[in-house]
């Protein structure tokens, strides 16, 4: 099955309520919240807000900062709205990159080593926690003694974890223990501390995969491959839209079209590009921003399986 999810955040109620709404009647599989303390909503408050007014909507963070998210928190606001959605909750969860967030915290953002092994010592603990386990961690990474939801239970059994990453660890990690491995296309940070190089050459794209497959090895269920779409854009000349956003990233106008991070086209060269990520790379779910809702309204039913 190929789904589409939607990730936003709230500016005002009426309309964060009003995409809801239209997102779960498009047919879309669910809506996912940024998560940039600081810097936008609670993505836990406006998904709890979005239950409200949805029946069948999945809706998760997407993804939340393992760096300056405390696993208790983190598993008590999850699992809050699992309760409060009727088991619709998912989480999605990343290293963190922008050093802004780090330091709002009282830290420093480390380097890429200790930003994985703290994603990963975070994502296991708040998997232990959401099964009734308690949790005593004592590392350089992450600290957490006899924590344990006492009285709060989910409603599902797992909570769906989505890993958005490029790292080669984490990759690996994610293949072996996530339920979806989301597929940033996010090489090194920029600057600005919040732009990337991108990773979306098709070796590079095939690097990555190599690593979940390794990951995955023994795996009855290997994890779903996600894309995270950074421009949706239907149009007669897909070459032309496509030329200045590929010249930035150092790529030919071809080799973007080729990447599942974009999807430019007419509807039909859409529909065929889905498939094509599908049957060449195993991606079967893509998330989009709030502006691609009304573009693919119309071709969510004829996406290659959806439903």
């Amino acid at each position: 099955m190929v789904t589409f999810s939607v990730q936003a955040r709230p500016t005002d109620a009426a309309s964060w309520l009003d995409l809801a709404r239209r997102v779960e009647a498009a047919g879309f599989d669910a809506l996912l919240a940024a998560d940039h303390p600081g810097y936008g909503a609670s993505p836990f408050v406006s998904l709890a807000a979005a239950a409200a007014v949805t029946s069948t909507l999945g809706l998760g963070s997407y993804v939340s900062n393992a760096g300056v998210r405390e696993p208790i928190l983190l598993a008590t606001d999850v699992a809050t709205l699992d309760v409060v959605s009727g088991g619709r909750a998912r989480l999605g969860l990343g290293a963190g990159h922008t050093p802004a967030e780090w330091r709002a915290v009282g830290r420093e953002r480390p380097d890429v080593a200790g930003r994985v092994r703290r994603c990963v010592a975070v994502a296991e603990a708040v998997r232990d926690l959401l099964a009734g386990e308690e949790v005593t961690v004592d590392t350089p990474e992450l600290v957490a003694h006899a924590a344990r939801l006492t009285e709060l239970r989910p409603v599902q059994a797992r909570i769906p974890l989505t890993m958005g990453t490029a790292n080669s660890t984490l990759l690996r990690w994610a293949g072996a223990h996530a339920d979806v491995v989301g597929l940033t296309g996010f090489g090194r940070t920029l600057a600005d501390g919040h732009q990337h190089e991108a990773r979306w050459r098709a070796d590079q794209i095939e690097a990555q995969l190599a690593h979940v497959a390794a990951g995955a090895a023994g795996r009855v269920e290997p994890p779903t491959l996600e894309a995270l779409v950074q421009r949706v854009a239907v149009t007669d000349d897909a070459e032309a839209v496509a030329a200045e956003m590929a010249l930035d990233l150092g790529l030919t106008a071809a080799q973007l079209l080729a990447t599942p991070f974009v999807l430019i086209g007419t509807e039909d060269e859409i529909v065929t590009a889905v498939a094509e990520h599908q049957r060449r790379w195993g991606i079967t779910r893509f998330v989009v921003r709030k502006d691609a809702v009304d573009p693919l309204r119309a071709l969510l039913p004829r996406l290659p399986t959806a439903g």
